[in-house]
């Protein structure tokens, strides 16, 4: 039940993240339910195509609605969204929490291997923003220096960690989670980053 939620919660918040982008392109509504459509389920369908199982939404038409149901809401109020502090990159943090615990936990279930769960894990919390920030045109965070695909892979690593240790499902879900979002949390309010390549120094 928990995942099951992560998983509308992925959709739905991502989604929000591709209206946004929408609305502050002036685009009409049809370009705004396709932007969010696409951001919200992208990621978990290359997750589902590459793990060759049924893609969730073609099964389940619920997660369309969810999209739907997103870009009339950001349609009316996106103004007011845009009065919070940075709502794209939160939005864009609470998906990457909850799509890279389901990403992994999804691939487990089918039985696949730690490396390839965690991988999936990575793969649907980012893709969705990949395929938006290409479509708007925008530079993805992605190539950006803060943290970004190394949180997806701190929630999936830890609920694939905390799973082989016999943790509870919920448990882990929901501490991988966490770990997610204060991974990308640190990096939107603190500009926490990795070492990139070039900036090794030498002994």
């Amino acid at each position: 039940m928990l995942l099951q939620l992560l998983d509308y919660l992925g959709v739905a918040v991502f989604a929000v993240t591709g209206g946004i982008v929408a609305s502050r392109k002036q685009l009409d509504f049809i370009a705004l339910l396709f932007f969010a459509t696409v951001t919200g389920i992208g990621g978990g369908t290359l997750r589902d195509l590459l793990l060759g199982v049924p893609v969730f939404w073609v099964e389940n038409e619920a997660y369309v609605l969810v999209c739907l149901f997103v870009s009339i809401f950001v349609w009316f109020f996106a103004h007011l969204i845009e009065r919070l502090s940075k709502p794209l990159r939160w939005a864009d943090a609470i998906g990457i929490s909850a799509y890279s615990v389901m990403g992994a936990a999804k691939a487990m279930s089918v039985g696949d291997t730690v490396l390839v769960a965690v991988l999936m894990g990575v793969v649907t919390a980012t893709f969705g923003g990949i395929i938006r920030d290409t479509i708007a045109g925008e530079a993805s965070s992605i190539v950006k220096p803060e943290i970004y695909v190394s949180a997806a892979f701190g929630g999936a690593g830890s609920f694939v960690l905390l799973a082989a240790m016999g943790t509870p499902q919920i448990v882990a879900a929901c501490l991988a989670a966490a770990v997610a979002l204060i991974l990308r949390g640190g990096a939107i309010l603190r500009g926490w980053t990795l070492p990139g390549y070039g900036t090794r120094r030498d002994g």
